[in-house]
C-alpha cells in the first residue's frame, strides 16, 4: 500500500492510499482522485519521503513533528471539516423549500429552528431584502456522503 501526499489545484493538501504508483497514475488519469475539499479533479503528487521504521528506541530530538504541531495547511483543512461536520449536525436540512420554510419561520409560521438547503441565487436575494438572514454555505462533497 503507498501513501502519497497529494494537493488540488487550490492548495488543499490531503493524502491518498493507493495498491502501487501505477493505479494512483490509473486512477488520475480516468478523474477518479477527488480533493475531499471541494471535490476537484485536478490533483497533483506531492514530494514526500518514504517512512522508515528503524529502530523502535528514538531520541527525543528525531521525532518528527506532526503537521498539526507545525500549525500546517492540514490541521486548518481538519478544523475546517470539523466545523462544518459540527454545522450539518446542528441543522435541519430541508432541502430544495429552504426559502419557503425560512419565510415561515421569520413570519412565525413555523416554529423557529436552525435550517439549511438549497436555494438560488434569486430566492436568497429576495430573502435578503425580506429581512431573513441567510448565509452561502458550501458543503464539501466529502460530507455529503459517507466515505467508505
Amino acid at each position: 500500500m503507498k501513501v502519497l501526499d497529494l494537493k488540488c489545484s487550490l492548495d488543499h493538501r490531503f493524502e491518498g492510499w493507493f495498491a502501487s504508483t501505477d493505479e494512483f497514475e490509473s486512477q488520475l488519469s480516468r478523474k477518479l482522485v477527488a480533493c475531499p475539499i471541494c471535490s476537484t479533479t485536478d490533483v497533483s503528487r506531492m514530494p514526500s519521503a518514504p517512512r522508515l521504521n528503524l529502530s523502535s528506541a528514538r531520541s527525543d530530538d528525531s521525532a518528527p513533528v506532526s503537521t498539526a504541531a507545525k500549525g500546517g495547511d492540514s490541521a486548518q483543512q481538519a478544523r475546517a471539516l470539523n466545523f462544518m461536520r459540527e454545522i450539518l449536525a446542528k441543522t435541519e436540512n430541508v432541502g430544495e423549500r429552504f426559502a419557503e420554510e425560512a419565510r415561515r419561520m421569520h413570519y412565525d409560521e413555523a416554529p423557529a429552528r436552525n435550517i439549511r438547503g438549497v436555494a438560488t441565487p434569486e430566492d436568497a436575494h429576495a430573502l435578503m431584502e425580506e429581512g431573513i438572514d441567510v448565509m452561502p454555505l458550501p458543503v464539501p462533497a466529502s460530507l455529503k456522503e459517507p466515505l467508505q
